[in-house]
């Protein structure tokens, strides 16, 4: 099964499903990569390390490599800086808690594939959450990989969570949502790391704006400009 095989688009259920954050189904062109954003890291020794798998599915919607699977740090924290147009959201990463999810998440921003990148669903009420995380900024890219859940810790999804989109069971790839506000969804999706207050702050005065309703219920395309501008590194 290919990347964008993977699953359902909320259109194809006949209703909205706000408690699913799906990706949808199409095939993309391949744009070239761009800079890297800012990437910090602590503790970058600590822990025994850990095996991921991230299986290739098929071609990225824009040019990445798949992380290393091997030796994947699972202690300790490192901090990805999004430059959104509307402030800088700072994602400290859970390498104790979500090792293969924080590793693909930080090699792909060190590999500059989330720069340039419109966040393209929002939703707003009892799920306020934005999705970010396709280069083609349609809900239909990936990194050309998937990988498997990491749920073991997933207590719940509190205001300030960052957790992996998905389309079903172990199909994580480049996908992920910020929440700015406490949501009540099921236990399905990788929670890798956080915001701060600051960073909430921006995710939520996006929200502010409102979206289109493409979906209803408050569903769709944010209003205002969600996108990741800024990719230089310092």
């Amino acid at each position: 099964m290919s990347e964008f095989d993977r699953g359902p688009s909320l259109c194809e259920f006949g209703a909205v499903k706000p408690a699913l954050i799906l990706l949808a189904a199409a095939c993309v062109a391949l744009p070239a990569c761009a800079v890297a954003p800012t990437v910090t890291t602590t503790d970058a020794g600590a822990g025994a390390g850990v095996t991921c798998t991230y299986r290739i599915t098929n071609r990225p919607a824009k040019a990445v490599d798949p992380p290393s699977g091997t030796g994947v740090p699972n202690a300790g924290t490192s901090t990805v800086v999004l430059h959104f147009a509307a402030g800088d959201v700072t994602v400290t990463l859970d390498r104790a808690g979500a090792p293969c999810a924080a590793h693909s998440f930080e090699s792909l921003a060190q590999q500059g594939f989330y720069n340039d990148t419109s966040c393209h669903r929002m939703g707003t009420g009892q799920y306020p959450f934005l999705q970010c995380g396709d280069p083609t900024g349609t809900g239909t890219g990936g990194p050309g990989y998937w990988f498997d859940d990491e749920l073991a810790h997933v207590t719940g999804y509190p205001k300030g969570a960052v957790a992996m989109a998905n389309s079903g069971k172990n199909t994580n790839g480049s996908q992920f949502f910020i929440l700015y506000g406490d949501a009540p969804f099921k236990p399905d999706y990788t929670v890798f790391g956080h915001v701060d207050d600051k960073g909430v702050a921006v995710i939520a005065g996006l929200a502010a704006s409102g979206t289109d309703n493409a979906e209803g219920a408050g569903f769709g395309r944010p209003k205002a400009d969600a996108r990741i501008v800024s990719a230089s590194v310092g």
